[in-house]
Order: C-alpha cells, then sequence, then structure tokens
C-alpha cells in the first residue's frame, strides 16, 4: 500500500504526478480510494483523476476532429462498466452525439471469459448509415469487442470506430482495430 516514489509514475510510460516529497502521504496513511467511499479496498492509483480528465478531453477532441458527416456520431456505451466514461466523455465532446446503449458479455458469472458472448441488451434505434462510435472503458482480451464490431457491421453502419479509455495490451487475444485509446496498461 505505498505510495509512488517521488517523481516517478505508477509504471513506464505514464508521466510522473508526483511533485514534492511533501505530496507523499506515509504507507500508513495513504488510502487512494478512501477520498471516493472505499476506504481500504484500493491499494493504488494507476492513473490520477486530473491525468484521466485530459485524456478523455484529448480523446473527445480527437473524435471531433475525425467527424466529416452531416448527422451526429451514435455514441454506444458498452454496459456496465463504461457508462461512467461515456458520460465524460460525451460531456467533453465538443460537437453533439446521440447515444445508445448495449449490454453484452462473456463472462456470464464467472471471473474469465467463457468464449461465447450474448447480447443481454440490444440498441434501440437502427445504425444503418450512422458513424458508430463503441465507448470502452477497457479493452481486456479483445474477444466481446472482436465480437461486437462484426456483430455492427452487419448492420450496415457508415462507419464504426472505438474509443477506449485502457487496454491491456498483454492480455489481447484477439486483435481489434481500436483508432483511439487513452492508455495502456498492464
Amino acid at each position: 500500500h505505498g505510495a509512488p516514489p517521488v517523481g516517478e509514475a505508477p509504471w513506464p510510460g505514464l508521466t510522473a504526478y508526483v511533485t514534492s516529497a511533501d505530496a507523499i502521504p506515509t504507507a500508513a496513511t495513504w488510502d487512494p480510494g478512501a477520498e471516493h467511499g472505499y476506504h481500504g479496498e484500493l491499494s493504488a492509483v494507476l492513473i490520477p483523476a486530473p491525468i484521466l480528465q485530459a485524456k478523455i478531453v484529448e480523446l473527445a477532441r480527437a473524435v471531433a476532429a475525425d467527424h466529416a458527416m452531416k448527422s451526429p456520431p451514435l455514441l454506444i456505451c458498452v454496459l456496465k462498466g463504461a457508462v461512467m466514461f461515456l458520460t465524460d466523455f460525451a460531456r467533453a465532446l465538443p460537437i453533439p452525439s446521440e447515444l445508445e446503449f448495449m449490454a453484452v458479455t462473456s463472462y456470464g458469472s464467472a471471473t474469465s471469459s467463457s468464449g461465447v458472448v450474448r447480447i443481454l441488451k440490444d440498441l434501440d434505434r437502427d445504425i444503418t448509415g450512422r458513424r458508430v462510435i463503441i465507448v470502452e472503458d477497457i479493452i481486456d482480451s479483445g474477444l466481446t469487442l472482436s465480437w461486437l464490431l462484426k456483430n455492427l457491421a452487419t448492420r450496415g453502419p457508415a462507419i464504426i470506430d472505438v474509443v477506449a479509455l485502457l487496454r491491456k495490451p498483454e492480455a489481447i487475444k484477439f486483435e481489434v482495430d481500436v483508432r483511439y485509446i487513452g492508455f495502456d496498461i498492464p
């Protein structure tokens, strides 16, 4: 439960975020989840909130800059994990957008993927001719996202892009084309 050393990021490639020794709590007092009601439940914060929010704004601006259609992009949130990212992303998006929600699972009641993807909640509208942006919180094995991309492609969208806040490159088993990625994490 120790705090990261001064000037060191929690993993290579992330800009250092601790700027002075005074900013580092002791191991005995540091509780990264307490501020949000998760006392004693978190052992570390990989990406501090200001860095996350800055990256979300950067991703939203990139998506908007690439948008060339008259109709607003349709943001598809993969429930339930991506809902917080979706709300921050949609608020940061400097162009109008529309929201849709899907729930899919490859886990069932287990903690590791079963390899079978099921739709628990489908889209409520037609996506034919639309720019669809799948909003994902984290890409792990890539199985669910790979399946979802194939499924949505059969519905006639003009473009399907993916924006993911986090990706675990070492865990990927199914290669997927993700145009917008916030952070690669271990």
